[in-house]
């Protein structure tokens, strides 16, 4: 069988039985076969350098044999156990989640970040009925935020398009306006304001009622809905206001987490302790499915130690914390200790920054944000006017560089009329050859656009 109709035949059973993600079906997608560090080469053969790590996930790379070796090994020893129980590489990997979070958590395994933080949900409603605030049950979120899938999750996210259709969602979830100071929401300008970004947030409590108040939830920095960087007295400020109401601190590190930020997380950049931390991607490398949610050891206790008998948290997860999984986690972060790949992340940052400055003067660019190893580019009709660039002018620059070798994203279904933002993250092990091709493809890219 020839080459050609392996591929025709791989085609045809695709377009029969799968359901691609995010898009209505597509008749030609690209079929993968194999990947080695930053690289991943389809079925024709054609190699392209991940600059998204898949989904801003496969952070030590592709093809890691060690890693595949620790999941064989454990497969072998002890394939699967619930977490009703407990297991020897769980127990290991709550030790060492909690050394990098520099912290006291209990930790919750589930199996993505949409599942991490609807546990968080459901534990802080919880704990607050269990010291007798039965009242705190809404959240709030920003819009633009991303937060998962699920009917909560959803509920959480702030991008409109992703909400059409599935509404009514989980109740109880309040927006405010993003830390967005390229389009500031109020009309400022950074550096020059007074934080009405955080203030909208207490603004929020005051009129929901702190009393029905349970929880914030944030990523350090929003990801998938543009790159959205705050001032860097944002993320304090929201701790205090949660302090002052006595409302958690949800941080969503799903993306951010495990060195993408530059740290071992994203909050670190900002200094502040969170009382629930939720994360994924990261922590395996997408290696295998794992996420947990990391509960501060006080909220822990209320569950812990009241006699009521509900007062466990009554949620399960039947492949949340596989021992498989844990190994891998185990394996991932080992790697980035090892290769010291935290400071590789914030080193690409820094590679990006010093060799696109050229693109600052680029017509079609209003602003290039960074975060750690994560790059949002915004495209704009007119830098002076800052219309949000065209679906086409957007997908023109993504087609352009795919056929130049290079793999990057955008901001797709978030906010009608802004899907404007390209984002790249390739992995942190991405050698500097790797870096300097990323940022020659974008130069030349531009340059023709």
């Amino acid at each position: 069988m020839s080459d050609l109709s392996f591929k025709e035949e791989l085609l045809e059973k695709d377009r029969k039985y799968v359901w691609h993600h995010m898009s209505a079906h597509n008749e030609n997608p690209m079929i993968l076969a194999s990947g080695e560090g930053s690289w991943v080469t389809d079925v024709d053969g054609n190699r392209y350098l991940d600059g998204m790590s898949g989904l801003w996930c496969v952070n030590v790379g592709h093809g890691r044999k060690e890693i595949a070796e620790a999941a064989a090994a454990q497969m072998m020893k002890l394939a699967y156990a619930t977490m009703v129980q407990s297991h020897i590489p769980s127990i290991e990997l709550a030790a060492k989640i909690n050394e990098w979070l520099d912290g006291d958590y209990r930790i919750f395994f589930s199996n993505s970040g949409s599942d991490a933080n609807e546990v968080a949900f459901k534990i802080a409603r919880q704990y607050y009925h269990q010291i007798g605030k039965a009242t705190k049950h809404k959240f709030i979120s920003r819009h633009r935020a991303y937060h998962g899938n699920s009917m909560g999750a959803l509920g959480a996210t702030g991008q409109a398009q992703r909400k059409l259709k599935y509404e009514p969602l989980g109740v109880g979830f309040q927006h405010v306006p993003p830390p967005y100071c390229y389009r500031c929401p109020f009309g400022q300008k950074q550096g020059s304001c007074s934080l009405q970004c955080a203030k909208a947030i207490e603004d929020v409590i005051v009129w929901e009622g702190p009393d029905s108040v349970a929880g914030v939830i944030m990523e350090p920095v929003i990801t998938g809905g543009g790159m959205i960087v705050p001032p860097d007295e944002y993320l304090k400020a929201v701790r205090s206001i949660c302090d002052k109401y006595d409302v958690l601190l949800i941080v969503d590190e799903v993306i951010c987490g495990f060195g993408r930020s530059g740290e071992k997380f994203g909050h670190l950049n900002y200094g502040v302790r969170p009382d629930i931390v939720t994360m994924a991607k990261g922590m395996t490398s997408a290696y295998s499915p794992l996420s947990a949610t990391a509960v501060s050891a006080e909220l822990y206790d209320s569950f812990k130690n009241s006699q009521e008998p509900t007062s466990h948290l009554r949620h399960i997860n039947t492949f949340g914390g596989n021992p498989v999984s844990c190994v891998v986690a185990l394996k991932n972060i080992e790697i980035l200790e090892n290769e010291h790949l935290v400071a590789r992340s914030a080193h690409i940052g820094k590679a990006f920054k010093d060799g696109l400055k050229p693109l600052q003067k680029h017509p079609h660019i209003g602003e290039i944000r960074i975060f750690g190893s994560a790059m949002g580019i915004e495209l704009v009709e007119d830098v002076m006017t800052k219309e949000p660039a065209s679906a086409e002018r957007v997908m023109s620059i993504i087609a352009a560089c795919k056929q130049k070798g290079l793999l990057i994203g955008k901001n797709g279904d978030t906010v009608p009329g802004y899907a404007n933002i390209l984002t790249l993250s390739p992995p942190f092990s991405s050698t500097d050859e790797d870096i300097s091709f990323i940022v020659d493809t974008l130069l030349a890219v531009f340059e023709a656009n």
